[in-house]
């Protein structure tokens, strides 16, 4: 008998659920973008939610387009088991660090499928945000997301849409008035969420690559760095196979386990992306929005790039 199994580097979950991700309708006569923090959390979900979608060139390829110049940061504490009508508990404006936030947001994958993603099923407590970004000439826009423990979140500007989580950085913003994401200690246990994403296997020109495989054990997993050229060449192999819109489960193939492998594409500039290698599934090839099969060409160049 097959398995569905959720794919993911060492991903140990309790439960799954499936946070899609939706687009939705463009509105013809969108209404205007409110200037103040709503009184209450209109959505029933965590994060995903605004109070308008701007009529902003585009919103629909990137949560925050241009450069804005004033993010006000507008908090809804709750309990996970119960979201929806939360009630504003304060707000902050940010300045100096307002095109730096909007930047880091803009990098993030954003799609109009539905795509779901693996979550653990903890309850506790949990704080939605609302953030309006003002741009010099007067326009506005609302981006809705949220900090939660099973990191189970969509952010939306309301028109497009994104499973990336940044609920920390934001909570960091909104207390402290910094915008700081913080990297990950291990690069392989990174996010890996670049835009393009939903296009490409791999997007843009990486800089560098890190193989990483599962250890075992219980301990961190192994890792080996390259160069450029062989960043790019093993970036066109992923972007010339046939790929699907990724449901992030896969079909477990039985027989021997073999250790999975995660590839980290690194660039000059912005997040990383990430790709995952399954070698017990198909499709086994997942960045997070497309999956692929993997042939014996294809696993051979990453196997003799992967560390023992």
């Amino acid at each position: 008998m097959k398995l569905s199994i959720s794919i993911g580097l060492g991903l140990a979950a309790a439960g799954v659920c499936l946070a899609a991700v939706v687009l939705s309708g463009a509105v013809s006569e969108s209404p205007p973008v409110p200037a103040t923090c709503p009184q209450r959390w209109g959505g029933n979900d965590i994060g995903g939610w605004v109070p308008a979608a701007a009529d902003i060139g585009g919103v629909e390829e990137s949560l925050v387009p241009d450069s804005p110049v004033k993010a006000l940061i507008c908090a809804y504490p709750g309990d996970n088991a119960h979201p929806g009508g939360e009630r504003l508990a304060g707000s902050r404006t940010l300045t100096d660090q307002a095109v730096a936030m909007a930047r880091d947001l803009a990098y993030l994958p954003v799609t109009t499928a539905p795509i779901g993603h693996p979550c653990t099923l903890m309850g506790g407590p949990m704080t939605n945000y609302l953030i309006r970004f003002a741009y010099p000439d007067g326009r506005a826009l609302w981006v809705g997301s949220a900090e939660e423990v099973n990191h189970c979140v969509r952010t939306t500007n309301g028109t497009a849409s994104s499973n990336s989580y940044t609920g920390p950085a934001i909570t960091t913003a909104y207390k402290d008035g910094i915008w700081r994401p913080v990297p990950p200690e291990d690069p392989c246990r990174g996010p890996g969420d670049r835009r393009g994403q939903d296009e490409l296997m791999v997007p843009g020109r990486p800089g560098r690559l890190i193989v990483c495989r599962d250890a075992t054990y219980v301990r961190p997993p192994y890792r080996k760095r390259h160069g450029r050229d062989i960043a790019r060449a093993l970036a066109a192999t992923l972007n010339s196979l046939d790929t699907v819109p990724s449901e992030n489960t896969c079909q477990g193939l039985g027989g021997a386990n073999k250790r999975g492998v995660r590839l980290i594409f690194d660039y000059p500039q912005g997040p990383a992306a990430a790709v995952n290698i399954s070698m017990n599934c198909a499709p086994a090839i997942n960045n997070g929005l497309l999956q692929a099969d993997l042939d014996d060409h294809v696993r051979d160049q990453i196997l003799r790039l992967a560390p023992s």
